[in-house]
C-alpha cells in the first residue's frame, strides 16, 4: 500500500497518521513521491533554517493546494522520513504562499507522555508557536517566494478542517 493511501488516522479528526517527510532539525527538505512509493530529497533549503518540528502529511486528505493536508508534529527526538505516527491536533496555522491558501496542522504524538496534557494550543508555549510562524514566513525567502502568516485556529476548527480534507479528498477519488 502506498504511502499516500493509508488511512488518514484511526480515530478521526482526534487521532491522524502523519507521514513524516522532514525530521526535526533538518534543512533537508524531502518530499514523497507516489509514483515509486519513495521519498526523496526535494531540496535542500536556501536559507539558514530548520524545520522545528516533524513534517509530513495526513494521508487519504486532500487541501485546498491540492496535495495532502501539511502537519508538524511537536516531537522530542527527530523521526525519519517515512515514518508514520498516531497524532492528535492541537490546532493549525493559516497562511498564504505561491500555490494560494495553505494550511499547516500541529499535533503531538500519542505515544509520547509528554504531550499527554497538550489537548489544544493554549497548551503549547507561545514562543514555540511563533518559531513555526518564523520558520514559514522566511524558509523560502532566498528563493524568492513569499509566504504570508495570517493566523493560528485551536484544535476545534483543526478538527473541521480535517473532515473537509478527508471529504475533498473521497470526492476526488469517487470522481476518478
Amino acid at each position: 500500500m502506498k504511502l499516500y493511501q493509508l488511512p488518514p488516522g484511526r480515530h478521526v479528526p482526534e487521532v491522524l497518521t502523519a507521514v513524516i517527510e522532514v525530521p526535526k532539525d533538518s534543512s533537508n527538505k524531502f518530499e514523497y513521491d507516489p509514483e515509486y512509493d519513495i521519498i526523496r530529497l526535494d531540496r535542500v533549503l536556501y536559507s539558514a533554517v530548520h524545520y522545528p518540528g516533524d513534517y509530513g502529511f495526513i494521508p487519504s486528505t486532500l487541501a485546498e493546494d491540492g496535495d495532502p493536508l501539511d502537519i508538524t508534529v511537536m516531537i522530542g527526538r527527530p523521526s525519519f522520513p517515512g515514518a508514520v505516527l498516531d497524532v492528535r491536533p492541537l490546532g493549525f496555522l493559516e497562511m498564504t504562499d505561491d500555490k494560494g491558501r495553505d494550511q499547516k496542522i500541529l499535533a503531538v504524538p500519542v505515544f509520547d507522555p509528554r504531550f499527554n496534557s497538550y489537548n489544544s494550543l493554549k497548551d503549547v508555549g507561545p514562543h514555540y508557536l511563533r518559531e513555526i510562524e518564523n520558520f514559514f514566513e522566511i524558509y523560502k525567502q532566498l528563493e524568492h517566494k513569499e509566504t504570508i502568516i495570517e493566523d493560528w485556529h485551536d484544535v476545534d476548527e483543526a478538527h473541521k478542517l480535517v473532515l473537509e480534507c478527508v471529504e475533498r479528498h473521497k470526492d476526488v477519488k469517487g470522481s476518478k
